[in-house]
């Protein structure tokens, strides 16, 4: 059963006032990776969870703002809402395990560079950020990806300082 629309607009909100486009249903999912065969794009999987998700939604606004290396398309689907266009999302993703909130940066149609919550729980927006900056870089030009490019977070940057019990088992 889906969350309560009144209680996850404002966490849509995040994300769309940043020009993040939301897919709401599977055949907007799949027309978006149908347009994405010679682009970069990330994919948010939205989520409820405040533990985590409200640090990964605020991560994508300072991304933005902390690099000149955009993917060409910002896209979101609201896991525990948009239950379809999640699932069909997923399908994308095959032999990634589900989780959300959940940071996918594609180009050409395939993900090269993934963030589960695992890579978010216990860590803040600016971590997170610094995250999908420095994917932004490797993976969005012109140029092919340096060989050594990242396709995960580092998990030494984890936590920022908290005790492990706060972060979360890889």
């Amino acid at each position: 059963m889906p969350y309560p629309k009144q209680m996850v607009e404002p966490m849509r909100k995040e994300l769309t006032q940043l020009g993040v486009e939301e897919l709401r249903t599977p055949d907007e999912v799949d027309a978006a990776f149908d347009q994405a065969e010679d682009e970069t794009m990330l994919l948010v999987i939205n989520s409820v969870c405040g533990c985590a998700a409200g640090n990964a939604r605020p991560a994508v606004a300072k991304a933005k703002d902390a690099t000149d290396h955009h993917p060409d398309r910002y896209l979101t689907v609201f896991a525990g809402q948009d239950l379809e266009a999640t699932e069909r999302t997923r399908e994308y993703l095959a032999g990634i395990p589900p989780s959300s909130p959940f940071f996918a940066l594609f180009r050409d149609g395939q993900p090269v560079y993934v963030v589960e919550r695992k890579h978010i729980e216990g860590r803040n927006a600016d971590v997170i950020a610094r995250d999908l900056v420095e994917a932004f870089e490797a993976y969005c030009g012109d140029e092919e990806p340096p060989a050594d490019a990242p396709s995960r977070p580092d998990p030494s940057s984890s936590g920022e300082g908290l005790p492990s019990t706060f972060q979360s088992i890889t």
